[in-house]
Order: structure tokens, then C-alpha cells, then sequence
């Protein structure tokens, strides 16, 4: 059950996004911005972090999940190291997935040839 729930949510969100680029003049840019601050703005309420406990990784690997990622880091650094964790706790939370973006997007562009 706990792969259908994810693939139900995950499947959700991307719907939502699909709409948002259907029916509006938003670019993919803006979608995107729009997922990470609705997350990380989510990742504030007790009610995201249910909606995680519940769906797993179809809560965390769409988009807001890279926003309620940052919130939880950042509240858990200012926790242990006070004001200076504003500034750190986000980017130490999403650390593995920024890196993992480079590392694939390296791999990529020295994979494949750019079309000019």
C-alpha cells in the first residue's frame, strides 16, 4: 500500500503542475518556484509532515518536497547551532540531492552532444 499511496500523491502533484502549464501563462520556471515555495510554506504546517509519513517518497521527491526538505534543515540547524543554522541548515538538508543534480547533469552533458 505504501507504493500505491506514493505513486498517488507523487501522480497528483505532477497533475497539478500539468494543469498549471495547461491552463495559465506560467513558463516551467515559475511552476517550479511555485511547487518549492508551496512545500517549503507547507513544510511549516504539521499537516505536510503527515502528508509524508502517510505517502513517502510521493511527498518528498516531487518538487515540494525539495521545499519542506529546506524547512526541516533549516528548523533543525537553528535548533543545535541558533541564528547561524538560517543559513546553513537548508543547503546541509538538501546537500545529496543538489549534489546528485550536478553529479547527473555532468554526466549528461559529457554523455550527449547539444543540439545547436
Amino acid at each position: 500500500m505504501t507504493f500505491l499511496w506514493a505513486f498517488v500523491i507523487g501522480g497528483a502533484m505532477c497533475v497539478a503542475a500539468q494543469c498549471l502549464l495547461d491552463w495559465t501563462n506560467l513558463t516551467p520556471a515559475h511552476v517550479l518556484v511555485v511547487f518549492v515555495v508551496a512545500g517549503a510554506i507547507a513544510g511549516g504546517t504539521p499537516w505536510y509532515h503527515a502528508l509524508v509519513q502517510w505517502a513517502g517518497a510521493g511527498a518528498t521527491v516531487p518538487l515540494p518536497g525539495f521545499g519542506y526538505t529546506l524547512v526541516k534543515g533549516i528548523g533543525k540547524a537553528v535548533a543545535q547551532e541558533g541564528v547561524w543554522g538560517l543559513f546553513t541548515g537548508g543547503l546541509s538538508a538538501a546537500a545529496g540531492g543538489i549534489k546528485a543534480a550536478v553529479l547527473f547533469g555532468l554526466a549528461a552533458a559529457l554523455v550527449f552532444r547539444p543540439k545547436a
